[in-house]
């Protein structure tokens, strides 16, 4: 375990990194200023890779990469739940310490202090050029964005060279691209207005404008409708700017193909952040019915193709040996998250959670643990690895890498063993889900009492909710079938000190 500090970039992450292709090199060789390249998921399960076991889904680009580097079997995001885990991602900082730190809607006040250090204001300050492409989901503004003029703070004011986003979800208004703080594409005689309070004049929604949708809504998704798809918020206006989200995937790979080219002259810091497979699943026509699964699949399909294409443009540009790439999921899978796209029967013999329990929003394994793979040409050996890891360390990982400074208390320096030269991990790790916390220790598991229900209705997954502690060894029972509370209260009262004196801000 090393020093500890402030940022990471998780859990859908792919690093790429400067490298001979023959031979693994001392780190003191290592070119002093590698691109890193972080693909991140979004609601990607362990069990959704056939790298990590899926045997129903082929996907053989992110495949290539556990193949050829470090495939984490046992790593983390920080949270269960989207915004919480790109917060600590680039934050370095666990999300439970920031109250504001819970899904947010698409009209948030910004998220991250502009004072605070950030994964990328870390690597701008060590000479890379910083950019983000993709889903952003941690506020914009102070809350009363006017989406007709520049909008700031937001990802350029908290370290990003450059920015391409949506603001929130793809199942949230306002349903548009903004490049550098400027909405794409807007004109000035048609103003975007956005409320998530009520609606606006004669604008049709899901509920009132059934006959509109190509997308069934099956809860809480039926407020404006966009491109034949009801939304979560109230839009008016900006038609020329509204996206097409068949095309999303697409527009999203054109931009990241584009930052690399134009930056391939100089150290580079990508954060790719992929919308799939979160809902709504709208794949390209190119690969509707590829999965068999229905929409869900075949948007994980089409994002593994997108990994492939980005790694072409690499190898195009004689890149690819100079780049670390990360590739991880923000949080667990979920079926049914708000529209009828038959994720739950088609499924077949396919389990999104691998062998773990719960799933997004859930407190057990399977909220959190998700696929991380790093993948380093000629510097990082082809293994797999057991360490308990977290995407909060990538922050102080990449300090270490790039010579930058970092401070905090939550993210560990991992370096060695993110590049193969230790197999030492984490001893301990918290988890977070929709405000509620529970504590890793080694193979052992301690969840809190938490009072309401035990199952999430709509979306069908165990929360993690009990009225007793629980306490599970993950070594005998990956599944946590059996609680050892009762039966183990001298490790039960031993984990909730340990978890306690984190709370408590209490270190040893």
């Amino acid at each position: 375990m090393k020093k500890l500090s402030y940022l990471l970039i998780t859990a859908g992450v792919i690093l790429f990194v400067n490298v001979s292709c023959d031979s693994y090199r001392d780190k003191s060789e290592i070119s002093k200023k590698p691109n890193i390249v972080l693909i991140y998921f979004d609601d990607l399960g362990y069990g959704d890779v056939s790298a990590c076991g899926a045997t129903e889904i082929s996907t053989p680009n992110i495949d290539r990469l556990a193949e050829g580097g470090i495939r984490f079997t046992d790593a983390h995001s920080s949270s269960a739940t989207c915004t919480p885990s790109r917060y600590a991602l680039l934050t370095g900082q666990y999300p439970w310490r920031n109250e504001n730190a819970r899904i947010l809607s698409g009209t948030a006040p910004l998220l991250i202090d502009t004072s605070q250090l950030t994964l990328p204001k870390l690597l701008g300050k060590a000479g890379y050029h910083t950019g983000i492409v993709g889903k952003w989901h941690l506020g914009l503004g102070y809350g009363n964005v006017n989406w007709n003029e520049h909008i700031a703070p937001g990802p350029n004011e908290v370290g990003f060279d450059y920015s391409f986003i949506m603001a929130a979800t793809q199942d949230r208004v306002p349903t548009v691209y903004i490049e550098n703080g400027e909405v794409c594409r807007l004109e000035p005689d048609d103003p975007i207005q956005v409320s998530y309070q009520s609606n606006f004049p004669g604008e049709p929604t899901g509920i009132d404008n059934s006959e509109m949708l190509k997308m069934k809504w099956h809860h809480g998704h039926n407020n404006s409708i966009v491109n034949g798809i009801p939304r979560i918020g109230f839009m008016k206006g900006g038609q020329s700017a509204r996206w097409v989200d068949e095309n999303m995937a697409d527009t999203f790979l054109v931009r990241a193909q584009n930052y690399i080219t134009d930056h391939r002259d100089e150290p580079f810091f990508l954060y790719y952040a992929l919308q799939q497979p979160h809902v709504p699943r709208t794949p390209h026509e190119r690969f509707i019915g590829k999965s068999g699964m229905g929409p869900r699949g075949d948007v994980i399909i089409e994002a593994d193709r997108c990994i492939g294409e980005l790694i072409k443009t690499l190898e195009q540009h004689n890149l690819i040996n100079k780049t670390l790439i990360i590739i991880s999921s923000d949080n667990g899978p979920v079926l049914n998250d708000g529209y009828y796209d038959n994720a739950a029967e088609k499924l077949g013999n396919h389990n999104p959670s691998g062998p773990f329990r719960g799933g997004k929003y859930s407190l057990f394994e399977a909220g959190t643990r998700v696929p991380f793979i790093t993948y380093w040409r000629g510097n990082i050996k082809a293994s797999v690895s057991n360490a308990l890891v977290s995407q909060i360390d990538l922050l102080s990982s990449l300090a270490n890498l790039t010579g930058g400074e970092s401070s905090g208390q939550d993210s560990y320096d991992m370096l060695d063993l993110f590049l193969g030269n230790d197999t030492t991990g984490r001893k301990e790790l918290i988890m977070e889900a929709g405000g509620r916390t529970a504590f890793r220790s080694g193979n052992w598991v301690m969840i809190p009492p938490y009072p309401g229900p035990s199952i999430a209705g709509n979306v069908n997954i165990e929360l993690g909710n009990s009225d007793v502690y629980q306490l599970y060894n993950l070594g005998d029972d990956i599944g946590q079938q059996n609680n050892l509370a009762g039966i183990r209260p001298e490790k039960l009262k031993e984990m909730i000190e340990e978890y306690e004196n984190i709370l408590n801000g209490i270190m040893e």
